[in-house]
């Protein structure tokens, strides 16, 4: 179909209803969060969605390596703060904090087949301590 047809079948479709416009100039809906228990983070949401992967895998380094422990970046820190209320994991329902941004970013979550997905003290009221 050329560019002009489909523009005018687009227009028609949008028109009548039959598809919706992007509401409050956000053209793709985002992944819903639930908001951390604990605060402020280590770093603004933006640099978070970003560098998180790259400052786990840093802080994984030195403790794997080098046996440095306590760093400002660390697995149950984020664990701690951002497991579901409901839940009390970030990897056990499609919704938790983990599972939703990386599904939503179409990317395997794979910390959780070693680590646990649920904070210290929070498995027992929550079932198994891994999902």
């Amino acid at each position: 179909m050329r560019p002009r047809a489909l523009r005018a079948v687009l227009l028609a479709l949008l028109a009548a209803g039959a598809i919706a416009a992007p509401s409050g100039g956000v053209r793709t809906p985002v992944p819903a969060v639930e908001p951390a228990l604990q605060g402020p983070c280590i770093a603004d949401p933006a640099t978070m969605r970003r560098q998180h992967p790259d400052m786990l895998r840093h802080q994984r380094d030195e403790t794997v390596h080098q046996g440095i422990r306590g760093a400002k970046a660390s697995l149950q820190g984020c664990i701690r703060c951002h497991a579901s209320k409901t839940t009390g994991s970030v990897a056990a329902a499609k919704t938790d904090f983990c599972v939703a941004c990386h599904s939503y970013a179409a990317v395997k979550v794979d910390c959780f087949e070693c680590h646990a997905s649920r904070p210290k003290g929070l498995a027992a009221n929550h079932g198994a301590a891994r999902p």
